[in-house]
């Protein structure tokens, strides 16, 4: 039987109030946190970097999964390891090196993670997910909130879950 586990991302928080906005989602039952990483090149937007992981960290002891939506991500993941991340993911789009990637995330103590845009194919994962702890299969484009979800993707992770089964790969 599949374990349905709840994160809850910080990108919509108040940042004057952030330990109390963490607290309200550990009252609520999140099992996790997700920071949003986004570095104005690989997407539009700007968003927060190793201190917020840092200050996250000193916060709460959920694990905090850090989605890098980041150019050239395995420049920054020890920084991003060092400030209290336990899973990393990084985007299949953006690294032809993936799989050095995440074994570099893992050998830094820490669970690697892929993630894959909307317009990207499922099959594009099947030469990382032996890298891989789990996968982020995004309902949006990345790179903005409050985007409204797109209804194609139950079949994706419909497709990724018979992608894992069929390599016989058990994710998070």
């Amino acid at each position: 039987m599949r374990t349905i586990k709840l994160s809850c991302s910080i990108l919509s928080a108040d940042f004057r109030n952030l330990e109390k906005s963490i607290r309200e989602a550990e009252d609520g039952g999140v099992d996790w946190i997700h920071v949003d990483v986004m570095d104005g090149h690989f997407v539009p937007n700007l968003t927060m970097g190793p201190f917020i992981v840092e200050t996250c960290r000193k916060i709460t002891s959920l694990p905090l999964d850090v989605h890098l939506m980041i150019e050239k991500p395995e420049q920054l993941v020890k920084q991003f390891a060092d400030a209290g991340a336990n899973y990393l993911t990084v985007h299949v789009e953006n690294n032809p090196n993936i799989a050095r990637t995440l074994e570099y995330i893992r050998s830094l103590g820490v669970h690697p993670s892929a993630a894959l845009n909307p317009g990207t194919p499922i099959s594009a994962l099947k030469g990382v997910l032996p890298f891989v702890d789990m996968v982020l299969i995004m309902s949006v484009n990345p790179g903005f909130s409050g985007q409204s979800y797109m209804p194609h993707s139950p079949h994706r992770i419909q497709e990724l879950s018979d992608l894992a089964r069929e390599m016989n790969k058990e994710l998070i």
